[in-house]
């Protein structure tokens, strides 16, 4: 134990970060470190902005809270049309929040709401995938799919319905489209099983985060998600609590796909770290019902908060600006090529994918079999510090349900330039090559042979 007030996770001490500026941070210790993750995934626009401080200054000289029930505020406004805006005015209604975990809970808590607004109450279930990831409170983590946060609050959570997602490297099916067929086949299956009256809505990622490793999940099998949804009469929440806002060069992961949601969760990129924002996007017509029926049963104290609103509208602004999502685009085939181009090196580096400036790098034991190392190896984890004393932070997580698999995300801010991508692959390929020494180092340590049997 240190003497340190704090607790999160367990792990190993942490330096102490001193100040920041564009894709860098430095430590007390003068060690400079290249955001190679965005924190978590979230500082879209670098550090130390001088726009977003300006705009969270004017603010602060106006207000910084007011309470949702007692008034409205200009930024509040502006920015709730301007993601409406974002989404080409699909969704046409804004409920903010301050986080991930509580966009995802808001909802799940409006889509229930409405059917039984709607005189639906029989539905009661939601279905998402295994693995994922929708936040750590106790409504988002029933959705959730990843044992080691779901297993102490079991009992304490109503567990959605889970089923498989498209996994496209490791599948055995005859090819991509007869893999994702399969997927859905099942998943109608499942659905049909529990009873499609039951469900309220479907939870997904368009584009896996933190649980997968930037797993795709594609055109046709997204399309087909959002066919069962309105066979069976029910929802679907799009989880853009990671891809939103630009992450993966469009403002929304799923405009790369043609599937619209019925309600979409975001947060992280919307206030790039710079403050605390969130929002849950719907259709009028689901707010419609559920308003008529006495209002969402629902709130947060800093729901709408002016602070954060002025910074999430500054925050889109930037990327509009600077055409950001175009320059997402093109670092994210730089990134992407230049993550190809190691992996090529190493017969550990399983597969590497991803989207703009969302990429995963799955490691394996035996890139044949697509064997997972042993989870007590925690190669993730070593991959990870290697690359932190390189000067560069990624993000590790398990692959397979949280349990078991390594990967790590690099996901750098939006503002990245080509150099500094070229500097992210000089570090990331020095602690790949570092890892790859003490992987050829454990094999070669042989046992002690048998002494040979003396003569009698």
């Amino acid at each position: 134990m240190t003497d340190s007030p704090l607790f999160y996770q367990a792990g190993p001490a942490l330096p102490e970060v001193s100040h920041a500026d564009g894709v860098t941070l430095w430590d007390t210790a003068g060690k400079a470190y290249l955001d190679g993750c965005s924190g978590a995934i979230a500082c879209n626009l670098g550090h130390g902005r001088l726009d977003i401080r300006s705009a969270m200054l004017d603010q602060l000289d106006r207000v910084a809270f007011t309470y949702r029930t007692q008034f409205e505020s200009a930024p509040a406004l502006a920015l709730g049309r301007a993601l409406v805006a974002l989404t080409d005015r699909a969704l046409q209604k804004v409920f903010f929040v301050s986080s991930g975990s509580e966009a995802v809970e808001s909802a799940l808590k409006l889509a229930r709401q409405y059917f039984v607004a709607t005189g639906e109450t029989q539905r009661q279930r939601f279905v998402s995938l295994r693995p994922s990831y929708h936040g750590s409170t106790l409504g988002a983590l029933g959705v959730t799919g990843y044992r080691p946060l779901e297993a102490p609050f079991a009992e304490l959570t109503r567990a959605s319905l889970k089923v498989p997602g498209p996994d496209f490297y490791r599948h055995a099916d005859r090819d991509d489209g007869a893999h994702v067929d399969r997927v859905l086949a099942e998943t109608r299956a499942a659905i049909e099983a529990a009873g499609p009256e039951s469900i309220i809505a479907f939870v997904l990622e368009p584009v896996g985060g933190a649980s997968t490793g930037a797993r795709l999940l594609g055109e046709r099998y997204l399309k087909g998600i959002r066919a069962l949804c309105d066979e069976f009469g029910c929802l679907l929440i799009l989880d853009e609590v990671l891809t939103g806002v630009g992450r993966t060069g469009a403002w929304f992961a799923y405009q790369h796909y043609g599937v619209t949601p019925d309600l979409l969760a975001t947060a992280k990129g919307l206030g790039a770290g710079y403050y605390p924002v969130g929002a849950l996007l719907a259709r009028d017509d689901i707010v419609d019902e559920v308003m008529a029926s006495g209002g969402f049963q629902h709130g947060h104290t800093y729901a709408g908060n002016p602070l954060a609103c002025a910074t999430g509208l500054a925050v889109i602004e930037a990327i509009r600006r600077e055409r950001l999502l175009e320059n997402t685009r093109a670092r994210g085939e730089q990134l992407g090529a230049g993550l190809r181009a190691l992996a090529e090196r190493y017969a550990w580096v399983g597969q590497v994918r991803g989207l703009g400036l969302l990429w995963g790098v799955e490691l394996v034991a035996d890139p044949a079999t697509r064997e997972a190392f042993p989870a007590e190896q925690n190669r993730f984890a070593q991959l990870t510090a290697l690359a932190r004393e390189e000067g560069l932070l990624i993000y590790p997580r398990r692959t397979l349900d949280g349990v078991a698999g390594d990967h790590v995300l690099v996901t750098p801010p939006l503002t990245i330039r080509t150099d500094e991508v070229e500097t992210l692959l000089e570090r990331l390929g020095r602690a790949m090559a570092r890892f790859d020494r003490a992987l050829a180092d454990e094999a070669t340590v042989v046992s002690p042979q048998p002494m040979e049997a003396r003569p009698s």
